[in-house]
């Protein structure tokens, strides 16, 4: 009965103390692809993602109903860094849904304009009117929807003469600046934090850098493979280990203390308990590093297999350079590729699952050969081309200068001055289930599978490679079927032979299959990357770099006249996909399943059949 009563009056405190608008609440996932444009086009950075943002405290005074309910202590607002743009997961500010969508807008664009952050005031008051009068200024069309925003949000804020003296002061002060940005220099001091102003980016975001990371190339950094938990940022401290001896313990603390009550006790290294579900809740997280190793790291820091059992290397290190966005430069001769050639392949027929797809398949592109089409204007021909005859015979006629040449036409078959080059993602992600049935990696070998017999059948050249890296020193190419080679049952053996490898550094990959295309000489050369992930590996390579190296190494191969083209099956694609590769240029299969019989087809649209 107890609980029940305590159960009831909870529920009702809370909804007393809430002064949110559920009823009108707009979330970050509706509104992620319109803040995402926003920021984009008013020259916001487009390697950033967009990420919810955490709670933080603000340290103002609280309505002594949220001082019995325990809420309000902490609030979400906008901020962004090297890698993220962080918002509000809900906003219900306000009772009009079309204002809180509104504010979305316009905290994009207030980060937007914050991109030379160093050139911007130090404090929280002048730097934020300094970028909303920079708003204003270069696009006067956001006046409107800010006069509206302004309005609400000073309808929430608390009434001066209700406030004392110092207090009062200050919230003049912010009020305003929200209605002049610009005319307020300085914030004056008081007992407590001012209200948050969520019209705003945050005065004080949580910390840049993640406080395990490491600048080194050898630091760990898990897998870094797409995952649907949540991707909220915390604080963090970094807290100096004690190096006493490890004592004896009777009574395990654990029992007794919180996750969040750190004590720093210098405890014997032991295999992490499951805490995840605690730690998500947390605000602050503090961590200890010492310089021993616990079993886990096997888990992530996979050895390469012995020479013994390996694949073959075919030839000795390919050397590559890769972008280093933060210098603005390549680094020469920085990672080292190894052209692999599968130990255990044996020649083989197609898998019968895949027969019938594939003689469907066949049927489709051998019809794209058996095209025929009249060609002009040649020099010798089946038959007269009266259209350039009769150009011919005016010009003559005219007096214009004129030669007889190019005056018939001849049906002939539609050969197609093409060639593919298909890259595929085999990193460890590849591993996931994706039914009862299949992994990842069974439904790209179906997929290479298919991919061959079609271009094979359509006579069109192509190549196929697939790649994994295990830092810079160990990009592993592997070969599955060159340029020169014809589809056969070898080619097939290879295909079967492919398994999960290690991670994936995608920009060298694409800088060693521009090359391999380069060599091919053909009127349209494509590109064709199939991944189920973002680029990522054991090092540095992880987060904002990797995308960028893998960037460039795409604007290298167009500058080069190659058509890079991506097909992924993470769902959360889109976050990343449209700086990688530009819009149209990239498709995302909602069901991996489906792959398989997807991928020639979508050949087909891309190369004009």
């Amino acid at each position: 009965m107890e609980e029940l009563v305590g159960k009831l009056w909870h529920k009702l405190i809370s909804r007393a103390a809430d002064q949110t608008h559920a009823e009108a609440a707009v979330t970050l996932e509706e509104m992620r692809t319109a803040v995402g444009v926003m920021f984009r086009a008013l020259g916001g950075d487009g390697g950033l993602r967009v990420e919810t943002a955490s709670a933080t405290e603000h340290g103002a005074r609280r309505r002594w109903l949220q001082r019995i309910a325990g809420s309000g202590a902490s609030v979400e607002l906008a901020w962004r860094d090297g890698e993220t743009l962080r918002l509000p997961a809900q906003v219900a500010l306000f009772p009009d849904r079309g204002l809180n969508r509104d504010l979305y807008l316009w905290l994009a664009a207030l980060a937007a304009s914050a991109a030379d952050e160093e050139t911007l005031p130090r404090p929280w008051l002048a730097r934020n009117q300094l970028l909303t009068r920079r708003v204003l200024k270069r696009y006067p069309g956001l006046q409107p929807r800010y006069t509206r925003l302004c309005a609400a949000q000073l309808a929430l804020r608390p009434q001066t003469s209700a406030l004392q003296g110092d207090e009062a002061l200050q919230e003049q002060a912010i009020q305003q600046a929200l209605r002049e940005p610009g005319s307020v220099v300085a914030l004056p001091p008081a007992r407590h934090a001012p209200q948050p102003v969520y019209l705003w980016l945050h005065p004080s975001p949580p910390l840049q850098q993640a406080v395990g990371g490491s600048d080194d190339d050898d630091s760990d950094e898990g897998d870094g493979q797409t995952r649907d938990d949540e991707t909220r940022k915390r604080h963090g401290e970094r807290v100096d280990a004690t190096e006493r001896e490890a004592g004896m313990i009777a009574l395990r603390m654990e029992n007794i203390l919180t996750w969040g009550e750190f004590v720093n006790v210098n405890r014997e290294t032991e295999e992490d308990e499951d805490g995840s579900s605690v730690a998500a809740e947390m605000e602050t997280l503090s961590i200890t590093r010492n310089k021993r190793t616990v079993a886990s790291r096997l888990r992530f820091d996979l050895d390469l297999p012995s020479s013994e059992y390996d694949d073959h290397q075919l030839e000795g290190d390919i050397l590559l350079p890769e972008w280093d966005y933060r210098r603005r430069a390549l680094r020469p001769a920085y990672c080292h590729l190894q052209p692999m050639l599968a130990r255990d392949a044996v020649a083989l027929d197609l898998p019968p699952h895949l027969r019938r797809t594939a003689h469907h398949l066949r049927r489709q592109f051998e019809a794209l050969t058996q095209n025929r089409t009249w060609l002009r204007g040649q020099p010798d021909g089946s038959e007269m081309d009266l259209s350039a005859w009769l150009d011919f015979a005016v010009a003559r006629h005219s007096g214009l200068p004129h030669r007889e040449q190019g005056l018939y036409r001849d049906f002939r078959n539609n050969q197609r001055d093409l060639a593919c080059l298909l890259l595929a993602d085999l990193s460890l992600s590849t591993d996931a289930a994706v039914n009862n049935e299949q992994k990842v990696i069974d439904v790209i070998r179906d997929s290479l599978f298919l991919f061959a017999e079609a271009l094979s059948a359509a006579g069109d050249r192509f190549a196929m490679y697939g790649f994994s890296s295990r830092k810079r020193e160990h990009v592993r190419f592997h070969t599955l079927k060159a340029f020169d080679e014809g589809y056969d049952g070898t080619i097939r053996g290879r295909i079967q032979a492919i398994r999960p490898g290690y991670y994936t550094r995608m920009g060298a990959a694409l800088r060693q299959a521009s090359r391999l295309l380069e060599k091919e000489r053909a009127g349209r050369q494509l590109l064709l990357l199939l991944t189920d992930g973002k680029p990522n590996d054991l090092d540095h390579y992880e987060g904002r770099y990797g995308i960028e190296d893998t960037r460039q190494a795409l604007h290298e191969a167009r500058q080069e006249g190659f058509y890079p083209f991506c097909v992924t099956i993470d769902h959360k694609a889109g976050d990343y996909l449209p700086h990688l590769f530009g819009p149209g240029n990239y498709v995302v299969i909602r069901r991996p399943d489906e792959l398989p019989r997807q991928l020639p087809l979508l050949y087909a649209r891309l190369t004009g059949n």
